[in-house]
């Protein structure tokens, strides 16, 4: 298997690249600026826990930058379909929390638009749905 980075041609393949490009964003933004994502998230962590940080930067950056580097080296459809289940996945999870942690907020709204939007993305070329 050769690792390259194959550019996207058809507008399935700039869908699913757009989704995986901002899922790497994210994955450094994590990664390198930690504390500015927890606020943005309105996240906060506990000063005499800095392993909080840690997780940021080790499991939540790791997982998206993964991920979203392997699609845009590799653009496989299977690849894709990864990254939009996990999308879709944690769009799942936010309306769990939405229906059963009284997490009917904007910034929820905001933010579940946002994974539904970058599921679809992935999963309209990794299903077919668009060419």
């Amino acid at each position: 298997m050769e690792i390259a980075f194959p550019w996207p041609f058809t507008q399935g393949e700039w869908l699913a690249w757009t989704s995986a490009a901002i899922t790497m964003l994210l994955g450094l933004a994590m990664l390198f600026a930690p504390r500015l994502v927890f606020r943005v998230l309105r996240l906060q962590t506990n000063p005499n826990h800095p392993e909080a940080v840690g997780a940021a930067r080790a499991t939540m950056s790791g997982f998206y930058l993964g991920v979203g580097l392997a699609c845009i080296l590799l653009a496989q459809p299977l690849l894709y379909l990864t990254l939009g289940l996990c999308w879709g996945l944690s769009a799942f999870g936010r309306v769990i929390s939405m229906l059963s942690d009284q997490g009917n907020t904007l910034v929820n709204w905001v933010w579940l638009a946002v994974e539904l939007c970058l599921a679809g993305l992935a999963l309209a070329f990794a299903l077919g749905l668009v060419a």
